[in-house]
């Protein structure tokens, strides 16, 4: 059976005119490889939704379920940034990275910023990350005010033996050992009373009950605080190990990073969104006050710590070989006893 409308005959076409459309052809096919994606891998939760909607064309945000995919990712053909915490960006080697070409913008930043622009290369060296956000660790509480009223225990809350089995601490031995030191006793309780070792759901542990105290990046819990009147966040004044957001350029053929999206971080009107979502750039202190003159004064003093306590927070640099074995066995000996 023929098709129900039978094509319109069509005249022959010249010799030209079949040149001229396969060179029209040819032209479209290049500007659609002109226009291919180039890929920002992050993981989930770790980049601010109001600032991945900016990126301009041929940029596309691309949110994986963890980090470890991210770094798996990184030398694909189509990966143009990748955004990455200072911990995990320290597993990528020098020559898995190309300068970034943010000179400019890491002068806008506060000098605390500089080492990590050149992942704790020597100064001088060529930036290869953006470090557009960064923050304390800091103890969540919930639904316990006798504790929040010991705030001035600092840290030593966390051995607290109303928390044993109910306490969330990091996923990395190294912070936690920068939380309570280096005393193989006191590491040795607070392993005894962690429920677990997991920043990305400690968060969730605390909301149902499970835990009653985490020790979770800072940016994980503000925006829950003005929702759940049963959470507390305490920054001791004693301050505290620092974790960073990193924006790096992997090795390779890719276009050149959209300056000027990452620019729009640092200033209003995207500024104060990031800020209300935990999210806290580098920026001298006059900045940062001006764009949280309207938020609440809790949530601002959250954001915006005492000089004196941001003083004594400190951002952790990569350890030698030495050390590291020397805190895996520190961490190994502190380890409970099983069980009979």
């Amino acid at each position: 059976m023929g098709a129900p409308f039978p094509p319109p005959s069509t005249p022959g076409l010249s010799r030209r005119t079949l040149l001229r459309l396969g060179a029209a052809s040819a032209l479209t096919l290049l500007a659609g490889c002109d226009r291919q994606e180039t890929l920002l891998l992050a993981s989930r939760g770790d980049l601010p939704t109001a600032w991945a909607r900016r990126l301009p064309n041929p940029w596309r945000s691309q949110l994986l379920e963890d980090p470890a995919q991210v770094l798996a990712r990184a030398s694909a053909a189509r990966t143009g940034l990748l955004q990455l915490s200072d911990g995990w960006a320290a597993e990528l080697r020098p020559a898995d990275l190309q300068p970034i070409g943010t000179q400019a913008l890491i002068e806008r930043l506060t000098p605390l910023a500089a080492p990590l622009a050149r992942l704790h290369g020597p100064a001088g060296a060529a930036p290869v990350a953006f470090p557009w956000s960064y923050g304390p660790w800091v103890l969540v509480l919930r639904s316990r005010p006798d504790l929040a009223r010991r705030r001035a225990e600092g840290w030593d809350l966390l051995l607290d033996p109303s928390l044993a089995g109910r306490l969330v601490l990091p996923s990395s031995p190294r912070v936690t050992i920068a939380l309570v030191g280096e005393d193989p006793e006191r590491l040795r309780r607070l392993r005894r009373a962690a429920l677990a070792y997991d920043e990305r759901d400690g968060l969730s542990l605390l909301l149902t009950g499970e835990a009653e105290a985490a020790v979770l990046p800072r940016q994980r819990v503000v925006g829950l605080l003005r929702r759940d009147p049963r959470l507390q966040v305490l920054l001791p004044e004693s301050g505290s190990p620092l974790t960073w957001n990193l924006l790096l350029r992997p090795a390779g053929p890719h276009p050149e990073p959209p300056l000027e999206w990452l620019g729009e971080a640092l200033e209003p009107p995207l500024l104060p969104a990031l800020l209300a979502g935990g999210w806290v750039p580098p920026l001298p202190r006059d900045q940062l006050q001006r764009a949280l003159a309207d938020f609440p004064a809790a949530i601002a003093a959250l954001l915006l710590p005492p000089q004196p306590v941001l003083e004594r927070c400190f951002s952790l640099a990569p350890l030698t070989a030495v050390e590291r074995a020397a805190l895996q066995r520190l961490w190994d000996g502190a380890a409970p006893a099983p069980a009979a």
